[in-house]
């Protein structure tokens, strides 16, 4: 299609503005051809008429889709043009603070002046092996891709750094050169990367200025080539310098400085060794402060010094020749204080004894007064005669100024040549990437020589660039077979040629000054005469006679020819020269030296060295004046001959480009000049690139991408099975002019706009689609709104004829009810009516009957009262009467009865003296004493029956008395006869009886507290009544109190679990870091040890001729195990005397750097050996001394020793009868005098084979019951440790030597030790019962005691109470006290339960075996043998005894089980068909047959054969996944063997009795464990670095770049830089790819049978690198971050977790690893707009430091136009949310790190006895035990 039908409405437009350079405008009409205006709306909202070019009628540059800005690559841009580049460049810069940008092959990097967090070593592994165009662009990108190219062309590379001064040239060859160091690593371990770096401060601090421009202006052009041996390692280096900047030592302009290394030196003057300098402020020096800046803001100039001297001293530049140069700078600058005063015109002097001068002298070493006549005189030689003439004060001052150029140009000489020597290597170069850091196109005010210069270098530099870039373009479309046309570019040979060729301007200068009389104006004339009108690139300004103008690449430049002849020349007065060789400063002369040679001078190459891959010419002989003429070249032609070498050199080089931009001249940071950076885009050639790639085809898509991206506009019958026939067809149809676009065999090339136009059509279709889906879903809506308005309205209706209805229903109930209300009101009234009248008239009836009742009542009442009193009145009248008469009578009665009294009396005196009366009386009592009589004889009945009984209880009572006595004489005698052994009974009896006196004490002081108690409760009781309404005010009180105190208790419990949460956290992490600490120096002390043995096979190499019989030992056990191996390295020694030894006459080389740090490691880990040794001193020591306190007991000990004493010489004297009677036996057997006595049959034969057999049964029974006791002594946990076997072995020496037969001797000794074992073990249970008893009372004294003390505590409190709270608290305290011995009781009540039920299983059990065993028994013997044959002696055959889970192997077998069990066995193999930990089973089996023997040397023999048998197959076969999880489950396996039969209880209480039968009974394999853990972890590590490799290749595929979810992600247009050629195609990786690979792991490893603990550890380090790595992938890939992209990711995640799910794997906190990806994939999915947005985002991206959430928003990039990008605003929104946050300012994460293991003990169920050796091992050597 035509371009003009892009200019549509709406289509944005560049236009250029003088301010902006391009300004963005927008299409108010359609264009049509012959328009000549254009109708524009800014964006700042104006109108515009924008007038076409009438003669070219070029259309304004169209403006790129917003969904191509920000670009990594320029040249993916559809429409390439200058306003294009210019903006992607601000938007990546300002918007997203990305510096660096491809353009096509160059790299384009804007200083930020700002340090940015980009170029850490973790950004290097990142960007390491990784493509150019996978990742952002970066300097180490480049770097990376000059390495792999080098590598894999085996062609040497080059990286071209250019750009203006200030524009990051020298830092980006910094950079580049760490990458190379970081990433290559040196092939000597001789730090050769450290010196290559080192190299900058020194050339920075000669070579490096502060200008207008800079702070660190390189005021010379480097080129540094790195050189590389066959493995790609770095071996040294070698630096060419170009055109040092020598007027700056004599000359500086304002505000700049002269070269740093002065300033530096002034700061550093007051040190004693810079005292003879005698230096001060670098004012008071005319070369230092002419600029007037002499400081640098931020800079400190005596800490650069120091460094400066650090890096001269790693270079190896000696203290003496640092001094030297620094003296040689110091007389520099005191020759420039040096004047001069004149005589006349044409002469002058210098004062006498002139202090700079003498200063300057005597540092130089030279006379002062030769030194002062020549600075102001000069020799002219002439051709008959030589004189001396006299120069003026201008010329004096001008030959100073040179002389001190011209030193310093030697002295910057002599430092490169030493820093080249110091990069030097010996051993051969392979190949070398170069590094140019060379000065941009320059252009200023007054540009003279130095600018000439610069500029011809640039245009040489442009030539070779643009050749090629066209070059690559050629190769591109001949790769894919496509026609193409010659592109044309501009090409720089004419301006090249007006300088360099035969009458160009350099030839000319250098004819102008060889002239005598040459002059600048005269060689003006000749540029003028030659030049003008003849070269259209030379012209002549208007107004001036002495410049020249040249239209350079990049712009005209106008040159002044003042000062060209003079710096052309460079002249320096020889007489001065030849003073300075005279001079006794040694130094110096060597400065000089190389004027006799034909060496570039310093405005050349600097150090004269060739680059290394080229040999030297041999230097030819020739006449001196020779020399002398070629010693005169002047700069410029040097500099030309310098220019073509490198040109040469890089030719030969693959070039990578950088070109630096300066985005504004003030240093402000993120501060971007439109018109400085088109300048320099201009001139840098990065818009050739550009214009290069837009003449061809610039637009490149792979037929995938392109049918991914523009599928849309395909219809369904287009889409065919092959891609790109399927691509041809929809191009045709869709681009008409076949020449926009060609068809590659693997690409589809497009002309400049076509992409464009195809993302409009593309845009165009989603945007109808858009718009169909729109109508669809707004009809829709709105039928749906319809169908719920209508919806409504209905029920609306419905409810309002309801309403209707219920009202008029109500109006009719209403009035009904008015009717009836009416009604009854009615009634209501005429009855209230009614009423009231019966009232009142009921009440006047009322009133009226009751005044005539109370009348008719008055007179009733007066009648009343008048009869009353009548009454009274006659009653008391008759009483009075009647009172007078009674009284009367009364008393004549009393009269009478009185005389008759006394008659009465007198009568009844006499009948008392009489007897019947008595009789009488008695026989009532009779009666009375019968029953009294029976009822004592009932009495005595019950008495007797009592005293009956009674006697019948002391009967019984005196019987259990008896036989209580008689137990205790027994008890008494059983007790003397334990005395020999428990000597200190007595004293524990008194000390019983004295704790019985305590307890009756503490029992009678409790009585009387209880009764204390008791006093004080009654009268407590009788104080409650008086105080309840106390209590009552006091108990609310108590309440609220409580309540508050339960509020602060639950505060305070809250606060304490915070607290021990946070402590408990922090001591995790504390643990986890001291572990990773202690697992990382393990790490570098195997990296170290094995440096160690490449270094040790290296020298091994060195020598020739190896001695016979020389065997290298293994260096690969770790150091800790060196102390336990010592013993059997002597044995082996022993037996191998042939091991050769290095000869001490011929020591290699030793690399003291490395040995430096190797004794410092050592120092350390020694150190910290030394404290973990000294603290397992101190708990070992405290554990003894525990141990001792308990076992202070000497009586027991001295009886438990005798009694042991006598029962082994009982046990002695029985073994020795017996023994007697064995031999007697044999005696008699072997006779040969008595044949017939001793011949089968014979009496006397029968009777000794009789005796022989009974001797040979009780053998057999004491042998089972040795081994009886031996099995109860296993299962006793706290028996005592053996004693030694050796001594045992000495006190039965003689009895041994006594024994002949091997299996006696055997026998007795192991039936003693066994009875020993018993006896000990008999004694420490009495001891034992004996401490447990006084243990139980003093533990019931003491719990006495404190119930004392509580008791009276209690008291003391109860005192201080009020009375009623006196009552509650006692109360209280009795029901504390009764619960707990409730308690108590039902504790006591449970275990005896349980005692019961385990002693009746037990019943069971051994009743359920006898009865198996009368059973077995009456089955053997048949009742006809029973009856029919004789009893006779029969031979029962023994059963065969169990196995005791050793195996036996003979200690010269050790190598070879060795060498099958381990070296050679094949992981697969054991893994399928055996149990898993086989290996560890059998040489675990092997140690316990050796700790069995007793043999200590074989022991550690086998331990030390393993753990170094280990090492080298991990050494052999490190890559192999299954063999490192093999050897991990197999180590782990034996450690936890170690433990679990090492006879500790805390791991023997996992065991079974069995099990515990087989624990290790002679050593202690702590150590061992110790080194077997270490070695586990670094297999672990191992373990984690073999995933890792294999891992890492399919993360970044399959995680990132596949796409799970097809045809979410969009493609969009790719630059030159999508897929670089580094790495040939290989197969994609998927997640399914990811995940066959983790099953793979997790099945291998649960073949080995690995703990589980170990596998979730191992699943969470695989999850953390694959988390780490995509995300990191993700950080700096802007491709990457998209919303679509997002969802992939998410989705890839769900995968993993379900992974997890299916394996059972959860909780092994793989999934918390994820978290980082997670969130970041969130943060790409979540709206990122208004600031709940913002506040979200901070919320949920808690697992992502500040770096990474704004790193990931600033590459938000948009997949399609209807996403928008993250706004500036908003990102610092998120940052100023995000300022408190205390995290990590690092960007990556690390994705080497590893988490610390632990090993948790996992003890094995299975039985070592029933283990089998399978035939398949080679291990038939080996014996069951």
């Amino acid at each position: 299609m035509a371009a003009s039908e892009l200019y549509t409405k709406f289509a944005r437009v560049w236009i250029p503005d003088p301010e902006e350079v391009w300004k963005s405008a927008e299409l108010l009409k359609d264009y049509k051809p012959g328009d000549k205006v254009l109708l524009l709306h800014l964006e700042e909202g104006k109108d515009l008429e924008y007038h076409l070019d009438p003669k070219t009628k070029e259309l304004p540059h169209l403006r790129n889709p917003d969904i191509l800005v920000g670009e990594n690559d320029l040249t993916a841009l559809s429409y390439l043009h200058e306003p294009a580049v210019l903006h992607n460049l601000r938007v990546r810069f300002i918007d997203s603070k990305l510096i660096y940008t491809y353009c096509g092959i160059v790299l384009v990097a804007i200083n930020p002046y700002e340090q940015l967090p980009i170029y850490g070593e973790d950004i290097i592994n990142a960007y390491s092996g990784q493509n150019m165009g996978d990742m952002d662009p970066h300097i180490f990108a480049v770097a990376e891709e000059a390495y792999k190219q080098m590598a894999r062309d085996e062609r040497n590379q080059s990286i071209i750094v250019s750009g203006e001064s200030g524009a990051g040239k020298t830092v980006s060859a910094k950079y580049a050169m760490r990458y190379f160091a970081t990433v290559s690593g040196s092939a000597s371990e001789a730090n050769v990367e450290e010196k290559v770096l080192a190299s900058n401060p020194i050339m920075e601090s000669i070579g490096n200025a502060k200008t207008t421009r800079n702070d660190n202006s390189s005021r010379f052009g480097k080129y540094i080539e790195i050189g590389f041996d066959k493995r790609y390692r770095i071996i040294g280096a070698n630096m060419r310098t170009y055109l040092l900047e020598k007027s700056r030592v004599v000359f500086q302009a304002e505000e700049e400085r002269n070269y740093h290394i002065f300033y530096q030196l002034c700061a550093s003057a007051k040190l004693p060794e810079f005292k003879m300098l005698r230096l001060g402020n670098a004012d008071n020096f005319n070369y230092t402060k002419q600029g007037g800046s002499p400081v640098i803001e931020g800079v400190d100039d005596a800490k650069e010094m120091a460094h400066t001297r650090q890096a001269c001293t790693l270079l190896g530049i000696s203290e003496s020749h640092q001094m030297g140069i620094f003296r040689i700078l110091a007389g520099i600058l005191h020759l420039g204080n040096v004047g001069f005063t004149s005589r006349d015109a044409d002469s002058c002097t210098i004062p006498p004894k002139h202090e700079p001068l003498c200063i300057f002298c005597e540092l130089m070493g030279v006379d002062y007064e030769e030194m002062c006549h020549w600075l102001c005189h000069r020799k002219l030689a002439t051709a008959t005669e030589t004189y001396i003439k006299p120069i003026s004060k201008l010329q004096a001052t001008n030959a100073r100024d040179a002389l001190a150029k011209h030193i310093y140009a030697k002295l910057f000489n002599w430092i490169v040549d030493n820093v080249n020597q110091a990069l030097h290597s010996a051993v051969k170069q392979h190949s070398f990437i170069g590094v140019l850091d060379i000065y941009g196109f320059e252009t200023f005010e007054i540009n003279s020589f130095e600018q000439f210069c610069i500029n011809y270098a640039n245009e040489k530099l442009q030539q070779q660039f643009n050749m090629h870039v066209f070059k690559l373009e050629q190769e591109e479309y001949m790769k894919e077979q496509i026609p193409w046309t010659l592109i044309d570019f501009y090409d720089n040979q004419p301006c090249i040629n007006l300088i360099e060729s035969k009458l160009g301007i350099l030839d000319l200068l250098d004819e102008e000054c060889k002239m005598p009389k040459g002059t600048d104006d005269t060689w003006a004339q000749k540029l003028y005469n030659t030049h003008l009108n003849k070269c259209a690139l030379f012209e002549k300004p208007r107004l001036s006679n002495k410049a020249f103008i040249i239209q350079h690449f990049a712009d005209k430049v106008e040159y002044q020819c003042e000062g060209f002849l003079e710096k052309n020349k460079d002249t320096v007065f020889e007489e001065q020269i030849k003073v300075l060789k005279s001079s006794k400063f040694k130094m110096l002369p060597e400065l000089f030296q190389d004027d006799e040679k034909a060496i570039s001078p310093t405005s050349a190459t600097s150090s004269g060295r060739t680059p290394l891959t080229r040999t030297p010419a041999k230097p030819t002989k020739g006449r001196p004046g020779q020399m002398a003429k070629e010693h005169k070249k002047t700069v410029g032609h040097q500099f030309r001959n310098s220019l073509h070498l490198l040109m040469e050199t890089l030719n030969a080089t693959t070039p990578h480009y950088v070109r630096c931009i300066k985005p504004n001249d003030f240093k402000f940071p993120f501060t971007f000049d439109e018109k400085r950076a088109v300048q320099q885009l201009r001139a840098c050639g990065v818009l050739e690139t550009i214009r290069i790639s837009a003449a061809g085809f610039p637009s490149r898509w792979t037929y995938q991408e392109f049918f991914s991206r523009y599928r849309v506009l395909m219809k369904q019958k287009d889409v065919l099975s092959d891609r790109k026939q399927t691509c041809k067809n929809v191009l045709e149809k869709l681009i008409l002019d076949k020449d926009k676009y060609q068809f590659g065999k693997t690409k589809i090339f497009f002309r400049a706009g076509q992409v464009a136009y195809l993302e409009k059509l593309r845009a165009d279709k989603l945007r109808a689609a858009c718009i169909r889906i729109q109508k669809t879903i707004r009809g829709w809506l709105l039928r749906k709104k319809y169908l719920r308005m209508r919806k409504a309205a209905i029920t609306m209706q419905r409810y309002v004829r309801g309403y209707q209805a219920r009202c008029y229903a109500k109006f009719l109930r209403r009035t009904k009810a008015a009717t009836i209300i009416q009604k009854y009101w009615r009634m209501y009234v005429v009855r209230r009516r009614y009423k009231i009248r019966r009232a009142a008239t009921i009440v006047l009836q009322s009133y009226l009957r009751g005044f005539l009742a109370r009348n008719r009542y008055r007179k009733i009442l007066r009648e009343h009262k008048a009869v009353i009193i009548q009454k009274r009145v006659r009653g008391w009248l008759a009483r009075t009467h009647y009172k007078r008469s009674m009284h009367a009578i009364i008393y004549l009665q009393c009269c009478f009865r009185r005389m008759m009294a006394k008659r009465e009396l007198k009568k009844l005196k006499i009948e008392a003296r009489s007897v019947e009366r008595y009789k009488k009386l008695h026989i009532g009592m009779e009666n009375k004493i019968m029953q009294l009589q029976r009822k004592v004889d009932e009495q005595n009945k019950d008495y007797k029956c009592l005293v009956e009984k009674l006697t019948n209880l002391e009967g019984i009572y005196n019987s259990e008395t008896e036989k209580l006595r008689s137990d205790l004489e027994r008890l008494q005698l059983s007790e003397e006869e334990a005395k020999v052994a428990t000597g200190r009974v007595l004293s524990l009896q008194e000390e019983i009886a004295k704790l019985r006196k305590d307890l009756e004490q503490t029992r009678s002081e409790k009585k009387c507290i209880e009764e204390h108690a008791d006093r004080y409760k009654q009268e407590t009781e009788q104080l409650v009544s008086n105080l309840k309404e106390e209590n009552t005010l006091l108990k609310q009180e108590k309440e609220a109190l409580n309540h508050r105190i339960v509020q602060q208790a639950k505060e305070m419990t809250e606060t304490m679990e915070k607290k021990l949460v946070e402590e408990t956290k922090q001591l995790e992490l504390d643990l986890n870091d001291e572990r990773l600490r202690y697992q990382n120096l393990l790490n570098e002390f195997s990296r170290l040890e094995e440096r160690y043995d490449d270094l040790k096979e290296e020298m091994t190499l060195m020598v020739h001729v190896p001695k016979p019989g020389h065997k290298r030992t293994d260096s690969t056990h770790s150091s800790n195990e060196s102390e336990y191996i010592f013993s059997s390295e002597i044995a082996e020694m022993e037996d191998i005397p042939s091991r050769t030894e290095e000869p001490s006459e011929k020591k290699v080389p030793l690399d003291m750097s490395l040995f430096l740090k190797l004794q410092k490691r050592v120092t350390e880990l020694e150190q910290e050996k030394q404290v973990m040794q000294d603290e397992l001193d101190r708990k070992e020591e405290q554990v003894l001394r525990s141990k001792a306190k308990e076992e202070e007991r000497p009586q027991i000990r001295g009886a438990e020793l005798e009694y042991e004493s006598l029962k082994r010489q009982e046990l002695e004297s029985e073994n020795k009868k017996l023994k007697n009677e064995l031999n007697e036996l044999r005696k008699a057997l072997s006779e040969k005098s008595a044949p017939e006595v001793t011949a089968p049959g014979a009496p006397a034969y029968r009777v000794l084979m009789e005796q022989l057999t009974s001797v040979s049964e009780e053998l057999d029974v004491r042998k089972e019951e040795v081994l009886i006791l031996r099995s109860q002594l296993v299962s006793q946990k706290e028996a005592i440790q053996p004693k030694n076997t050796m001594t045992d072995s000495t006190i039965l020496l003689e009895d041994v030597q006594k024994m002949k037969d091997k299996g006696e001797i055997a026998q007795a000794y192991i039936g003693l030790k066994e009875t020993n074992r018993l006896l000990e073990s008999q004694l420490q249970s009495q001891k034992r019962s004996h401490e447990n008893e006084a243990e139980a009372l003093r533990g019931e004294i003491q719990s006495l005691k404190e119930e004392n003390n509580r008791q009276q505590q209690l008291l003391a409190q109860n005192l201080q109470l009020p009375p009623e709270a006196r009552i509650e608290a006692s109360l209280q305290h009795e029901i504390t006290r009764l619960t707990n011995e409730n308690l108590d009781l039902m504790e006591q009540l449970e275990k005896q339960d349980k005692t019961v039920r385990k002693l009746k299983k037990q019943l069971k059990v051994f009743a359920k075996k006898i009865g198996e065993l009368e059973v077995g028994q009456m089955e053997n013997i048949s009742p006809g043998q029973i009856i029919d044959e004789p009893i006779r002696p029969v031979n029962i055959p023994r059963k065969e005894k169990d196995f005791q889970g050793m195996l036996e192997y003979k200690k010269e077998d050790e190598q070879k089980l060795v060498k099958n069990l381990i070296l050679e066995l094949k992981p697969r193999g054991v893994a399928v068909n055996l149990i898993p930990g086989l290996p560890a089973y059998i040489l675990f089996m092997c140690v316990r047959h050796a700790d069995y023997l007793n043999d200590d040397q074989k022991v550690r023999s086998l331990l030390t054969s393993t753990i170094n048998s280990i090492k080298k197959v991990l050494k052999k076969r490190g890559d192999d996944f299954e063999t490192v999880s093999f050897w991990l489950s197999n180590t782990c396996r034996f450690l936890h063997c170690l433990k679990q039969y090492s006879g500790e209880e805390g791991f023997m209480k996992h065991n079974t009795s069995r099990q515990n039968e087989h624990c290790l009974t002679n050593f202690d394999l702590a150590e061992y464990r110790q080194v077997l853990s270490d070695l586990a972890i670094q297999i672990y590590q191992q373990l984690v670095r073999v995933l890792e490799n294999i891992l890492q290749p399919m993360i970044v595929s399959g995680m990132l770049e596949h796409e799970t979810i097809q045809g979410v992600s969009g493609v969009k247009p790719t630059g030159l830089r999508k897929r670089t050629s580094s790495i040939a195609d290989e197969g994609t990786y998927t997640l399914d790819s990811i995940l066959r690979q983790l099953n793979s792991f997790h099945s291998v490893m649960c073949q080995h049978g690995m703990d589980p603990e170990l596998i979730k550890q191992v699943v969470k380090q695989m999850f953390y690198i694959i988390g780490a790595i995509t995300l990191n992938n993700l950080l700096l890939r802007k491709d990457m971050c998209s919303w679509s992209k997002g969802m992939q990711i998410r989705y890839n995640v769900s995968q993993l977790e379900e992974w997890l799910r299916d394996k059972n794997l959860m909780n092994s906190g793989a999934k918390e690893t994820l978290e980082p990806l997670i969130q970041a994939a969130q943060l790409l999915q979540v709206k990122k707009k208004t600031d709940d947005d913002a506040e979200a985002i901070c919320s949920m991206c808690n697992a992502l430091t500040t770096a990474q959430i704004v790193k990931v928003l600033n590459l938000y990039t948009p997949v399609n136009e209807f996403e928008e990008r993250v706004s500036v605003s908003f990102i610092r929104t998120i940052q100023m949310r995000l300022r408190d946050r205390k995290d990590s300012p690092q960007l990556l994460m690390d994705a080497k790190h590893i988490f610390p293991v632990t090993f948790p003990f996992n003890p094995s169920s299975l039985a070592l006895e029933t283990i089998q050796i399978p035939a398949s091992l080679g291990l038939g050597f080996i014996s069951r035990v």
